[in-house]
């Protein structure tokens, strides 16, 4: 799940981990048992490239390319991202009112994926700010539009 914000920040046992201030993508990232390698560098490139800001989103030291579409992407206007572990997108809640988690996969397939995302993210250039894998935490942001979007990425 990917959402575009203003500012966002999560803390761990009432610490800041990660942040950022201005605009930017919130990424509640879930990862499932069929998931690779592979999907974790798409899934970067797909949040990296999803043109779902505008040039009034861009620093104020930001120098345009020419040209660019009025609609643009996180990696056009270099804009941070705050990647947060998430397997209960994968909650399954068809049957009574307790979820079951199976689609998602466990934590020893999903932390190297969510790493391996983020990694990814960095190697393009992108600023990157997490949470902690497993951990109890509290995601602070202020929702910009509001822009949520669910992306999947299919092998």
């Amino acid at each position: 799940m990917v959402q575009r914000a203003y500012d966002a920040a999560v803390q761990v046992d009432g610490r800041v981990v990660g942040s950022f201030t201005g605009p930017g993508l919130v990424v509640l990232l879930g990862v499932t048992h069929s998931d690779t390698e592979q999907s974790a560098r798409r899934m970067a490139d797909k949040i990296r490239g999803l043109r779902i800001f505008e040039h009034r989103h861009a620093p104020d030291d930001a120098c345009l390319t020419p040209g660019l579409g009025r609609e643009v992407s996180a990696s056009d206007l270099g804009l941070p991202v705050l990647v947060i572990s998430q397997f209960t997108l994968y909650a399954d809640t068809r049957k009574g009112r307790r979820p079951t988690w199976d689609a998602a996969a466990p934590s020893d397939i999903a932390e190297p994926l969510v790493q391996a995302t983020v990694a990814a993210l960095e190697a393009a250039g992108t600023q990157v700010a997490t949470g902690v894998f497993g951990a109890d935490m509290q995601v602070t942001f202020t929702n910009d539009g509001p822009m949520t979007l669910v992306v999947e990425i299919n092998d």
